[in-house]
């Protein structure tokens, strides 16, 4: 018997004629030459520039720039959220937890910054505490009866 006849075709076995020859690849054209990935589209998407009314002003802005701008804006006026986007964004960019960052920082400016810290945290653990459901017993209401549908008709 010869070699070939002796092969056994099955799972990860796919028959002899089937196999990539020595030198040839699966992805014979490959991807294209100037093809991009996410994080070019992203790049450029983002750093494409708008108009934007600033004061009164026009000014050419990057979609990064605006998109931070309208960010702090809502940050400023107590959007919770985008508050600890911002944190969340400033700890993991700025390196806020060095000495060097905090001695650019006067004693006042970080008292107002931790007092700020300090009234998100209790907003959102108020609405947290707003979203649980009331206990029966302090609100005083007691488990209704169900109506039959005879009943519910008359």
């Amino acid at each position: 018997m010869s070699k070939d006849n002796n092969y056994l075709v099955g799972n990860g076995k796919p028959p002899k004629h089937t196999q990539f020859k020595p030198g040839q690849s699966g992805n014979p054209r490959g991807r294209p030459p100037g093809s991009k990935n996410l994080a070019t589209d992203l790049t450029e998407e983002l750093g494409e520039r708008l108009p934007v009314n600033i004061g009164g002003k026009k000014v050419k802005l990057s979609k990064q720039r605006t998109l931070v701008k309208t960010m702090l804006q809502k940050a400023m006026n107590g959007d919770t959220r985008s508050a600890g986007i911002i944190f969340g964004l400033m700890e993991k960019l700025l390196d806020t937890g060095g000495s060097e960052k905090e001695s650019s920082l006067s004693p006042d400016d970080r008292a107002v910054l931790e007092d700020f810290e300090q009234q998100i945290r209790m907003e959102e653990q108020d609405k947290m505490s707003d979203n649980t459901p009331p206990d029966k017993a302090e609100s005083g209401t007691t488990k209704r009866s169900r109506k039959s549908k005879k009943e519910r008709r008359k």
